[in-house]
């Protein structure tokens, strides 16, 4: 899909995630009560999500589906995130993370010649490059953190 949620959008589609199939009148109801938002406002977001592809409206009563999952959005604003900042270069990205602070030796565990990161071991296997640029950047914060 990769379409930008906006951050009014993005709330709308917490409350679906949250609650599931949800009416535009819930939604409403709760995004008044907790960031006080009219319904006007909340229908014309829930239009926009509805044009884009974010949301499915069901009959009767104006109920909202997702048809953008929570992980496909987080995804989609990662690598958003990683184009704009760093140019879509992951290991720049990590190498990044890495200097920022010392890993602490229970926070990296090396097995063998890979190693894991909390999840970031499905990244090394979907991007075999991207083993090579981490093994450099934690040699340089194991480094310095010992």
């Amino acid at each position: 899909m990769e379409k930008t949620l906006f951050d009014s959008e993005r709330k709308v589609m917490e409350v679906i995630w949250k609650e599931g199939d949800v009416t535009a009148k819930q939604i409403s109801l709760i995004l008044r009560d907790t960031i006080g938002w009219n319904k006007n406002t909340t229908y014309t977001v829930i239009k926009k999500c509805i044009q884009k592809g974010f949301i499915e409206r069901l009959e009767p009563n104006f109920v909202c589906r997702a048809l953008l999952s929570k992980d496909q959005a987080v995804q989609d604003d990662t690598r958003e995130f990683v184009n704009r900042v760093f140019d879509g270069s992951v290991p720049l990205l990590f190498s990044s993370l890495l200097s920022q602070k010392a890993l602490s030796k229970k926070c990296l565990r090396l097995e063998g010649s890979n190693f894991r990161l909390g999840g970031i071991a499905p990244i090394t296997r979907a991007v075999p490059s991207f083993r090579v640029h981490m093994r450099l950047a934690v040699s340089v914060v194991w480094q310095k953190g010992n």
